[in-house]
């Protein structure tokens, strides 16, 4: 009875281990849309591009502030020595008397007065009237490189969503070039197992079985390097989705099925035109780069303000001043803006000329960007075609030359060579398919319509 439990329990932990072995093997799967989400949540490019959305809206923020009013005020204590106090002017009401120097009593009384502190406090007012029109082109030019700093972050995103499907896709690759050489092994050591017995009854050379045996180490060798490719795929994609390094992904191979879109290359480029939102960001810093224009040009023209302010000061023993509030308009104007703008306007004319020779290079590149992508999109279809045309050829060159092999009418390096060319097709066939989703997913960040693929 004590054995039949100690077997149970064996048998259990046996089980046991097989699914924390198969569980470590499998790892963690994680579909494409996962990880997209994922590198989002913790890409540093969007956190600095959500720093410069922050940036430009606090700019914003100050251009429209530069249209409220100024308020100022200032307080001065002092401490004095005893100061020499000549008043020229007649102090209270009384009588002037001529003294026997010479001098009068009033002048005499002056030098009585004690003055060791004063102190003084104002409050100044000033509310903008008109400024040359440079705040409110401050603030539209503020406005356009707020909008051109989203559009920026939203070109960040579609590269970090494609970077995300690229990596994704090499993570692909690598598990199922991993998969196909695990495969391949096996063979190669049944293969192996099989001549050994033929070579021992003495019915195959040693030389074939020394073939099949160089052609099994060669085929460990490339396991190790499948081994190590993969450990770096997914240790790269943890790096980009925030997992911890050691975490062991598993790709979802549905995530690279075939694709059908019918849009034409005009299509394409169509979209691209009208949805880059780099192309759309630039359109904005050149409407900004003109509000700049004119803003500068503001500085020919003088500024008016209503201004109004409070004055308070106490001399002890000499004089108090309260209640003395003022009010006006102020104008300012400077004669020197008439030759010191210029220069300040041409500037902002060249940096406008600058940013439209910006515009018409971006839209050459987009073109040119929407060609290749489409290009690549249709070289990686037609690729699919090709290499499952090549994989049934393999398989089928692999089981005719196997049969004549078994009948003693080819050689083992006939069918060793009709097994690699078979592996590499698989792989081939494998790489493609992931290849075509890369390709296809490029297309669309070229059009600029990836960001809207990527959230459905």
């Amino acid at each position: 009875m004590k054995h039949r439990i100690i077997n149970v329990y064996a048998a259990l932990v046996v089980i046991l281990l097989s699914s924390i072995a198969s569980y470590a093997q499998e790892g963690r799967r994680i579909t494409l849309d996962e990880a997209i989400s994922l590198s989002l949540q913790n890409s540093n490019q969007l956190k600095l591009s959500q720093a410069k959305i922050t940036e430009a809206t606090a700019a914003l923020r100050e251009a429209r502030e530069r249209r409220l009013p100024d308020l100022s005020a200032s307080g001065t204590y002092m401490r004095l020595n005893s100061p020499t106090v000549d008043l020229k002017v007649k102090l209270g009401g009384g009588n002037t008397q001529q003294g026997s120097g010479g001098e009068s009593s009033g002048a005499s009384s002056t030098s009585s007065l004690s003055v060791n502190q004063a102190s003084y406090a104002m409050v100044n007012l000033a509310i903008p009237v008109f400024s040359g029109f440079r705040i409110q082109y401050g603030i539209e030019s503020a406005k356009y490189l707020e909008k051109a700093a989203q559009l920026d972050a939203d070109k960040d995103r579609d590269a970090v969503v494609e970077n995300t499907i690229a990596a994704y896709s090499n993570m692909y690759k690598a598990k199922a070039a991993l998969n196909i050489v695990n495969e391949n092994l096996r063979q190669s050591k049944q293969r192996v197992g099989d001549l050994s017995n033929l070579e021992r009854n003495g019915l195959l050379a040693r030389n074939d079985l020394l073939k099949a045996q160089l052609q099994q180490s060669n085929v460990e060798l490339s396991l190790l390097d499948a081994e190590n490719n993969w450990k770096i795929t997914y240790i790269n994609m943890n790096l980009m989705l925030g997992l911890p390094e050691e975490t062991v992904l598993a790709p979802d191979e549905n995530a690279f099925n075939a694709i059908n879109d019918a849009r034409t290359f005009e299509d394409w480029q169509t979209l691209a035109l009208q949805n880059r939102t780099d192309l759309e960001a630039l359109d904005y810093r050149r409407k900004a780069a003109n509000a700049a224009i004119k803003a500068a040009k503001g500085e020919y023209y003088p500024s008016l303000a209503v201004t109004g302010g409070y004055i308070a000061a106490d001399i002890p023993n000499f004089i108090t001043i309260t209640n003395a509030v003022n009010a006006g308009v102020g104008l300012k104007y400077s004669p020197s803006s008439l030759w010191k703008t210029g220069s300040k306007v041409a500037q902002a004319k060249a940096r406008y000329a600058q940013v439209v020779a910006n515009q018409d290079m971006m839209s050459d590149q987009v073109r040119l960007q929407t060609a290749q992508a489409y290009q690549n999109f249709l070289s990686s279809q037609k690729k699919i075609e090709v290499y499952q045309k090549a994989v049934e050829q393999a398989n089928e060159n692999y089981k005719i030359v196997k049969n004549k092999y078994n009948n003693s009418l080819a050689t083992t390096t006939d069918l060793l060579d009709a097994d690699v060319a078979q592996l590499q097709a698989q792989l081939n066939y494998a790489f493609s398919k992931a290849d075509a989703v890369v390709a296809y997913k490029k297309l669309q960040q070229t059009a600029g319509v990836l960001n809207e693929t990527s959230n459905k």
